[in-house]
């Protein structure tokens, strides 16, 4: 199978400061001049947040199809898979932006508030936004002013719309999943996972990541349990399927080297442990994302 496109910001106005709002109705329409086509496996090197305005339908994000409707908002974060799915005729807007953008607009906020916003390991990527909620008015006040280029100080104006717009959609996401108040917990989990990013190779053992953090396991297990509902084995687990998923399909890498790069002292064992936890082997894996 031939690695999957790997799609860089490229914005189409000529001030462009890391930040877009491009129809889902134009990517449709203009689906085969792409050097990808957009209904297929793609992964992204910027951030996403798609809010669809009409219709019913479903979008693949990281190797599951998600059902979407009128009002839902998909929060899609740099490196993760996606596709499109134009079938039902959905419609809506993608507000694009570099990581750039993301530390530049959301500097005055807390670095907790910021690790909650497109972190798919703790909340749902999938926001239903309420009928009665405001947040259609912000979002019709910031495609306004971006559309605006005469506009003075248009730069800080979207940063600050945009802004509003996310702190709507955390308020609503407060009053519609398990949201985390315990701030210290959240910040523990984050050394967590930046931990197992940087030792994948070294240790799937949760023992050893709570002795890098200086905590008990016991401590890792219950934050790790209270926060996603998952042991921190799992947590462990998780992680590495989803780095072997989209390595194996984003590179002509053979699933050999891609066990010794995640740490497996023999192949067979990764092939193992990937079709326990997917039911699937590697090989299967990437004949059933290629057929998508």
């Amino acid at each position: 199978m031939k690695g999957i496109p790997y799609i860089e910001f490229n914005s189409e106005k000529t001030e462009d400061f890391g930040f877009e709002i491009v129809p889902i109705s134009r990517i449709a329409q203009h689906k085969e001049e792409h050097d990808h086509h957009p209904e297929l496996p793609h992964q992204l090197k910027f951030y996403n947040l798609i809010f669809f305005i009409e219709g019913s339908g479903r979008h693949f994000i990281d190797f599951n199809w998600f059902p979407v409707q009128q009002n839902s908002l998909i929060y899609l974060t740099k490196e993760q898979v996606t596709a499109f799915d134009f079938s039902n005729n959905l419609k809506g807007f993608c507000i694009i932006f570099t990581e750039a953008y993301f530390v530049d607009c959301f500097a005055n906020l807390s670095k907790d508030f910021v690790f909650r916003l497109f972190n798919p390991q703790l909340f749902s990527p999938i926001l239903q936004i309420p009928k009665e909620s405001d947040f259609n008015d912000y979002f019709k006040l910031l495609q306004k002013e971006y559309y605006n280029t005469a506009m003075f100080n248009q730069k800080n104006i979207i940063n600050s719309l945009f802004t509003i717009l996310i702190s709507k959609a955390e308020n609503i996401k407060q009053n519609q999943t398990i949201y985390i108040k315990d701030s210290s917990k959240i910040s523990v989990f984050k050394k967590f996972t930046s931990l197992i990013e940087h030792n994948l190779s070294k240790s799937r053992n949760a023992s050893f990541y709570a002795n890098e953090l200086a905590i008990t396991y016991k401590h890792l297990n219950s934050i790790c349990k209270d926060l996603v509902n998952k042991t921190a084995k799992n947590v462990i687990d998780d992680y590495i399927i989803l780095q072997a998923k989209r390595s194996l399909i984003n590179s002509s890498i053979k699933s050999t080297e891609l066990a010794y790069s995640l740490g497996f002292d023999d192949p067979t064992n990764f092939t193992k442990y990937f079709k326990k936890n997917t039911g699937l082997t590697p090989n299967s894996f990437i004949k059933s994302v290629s057929s998508i």
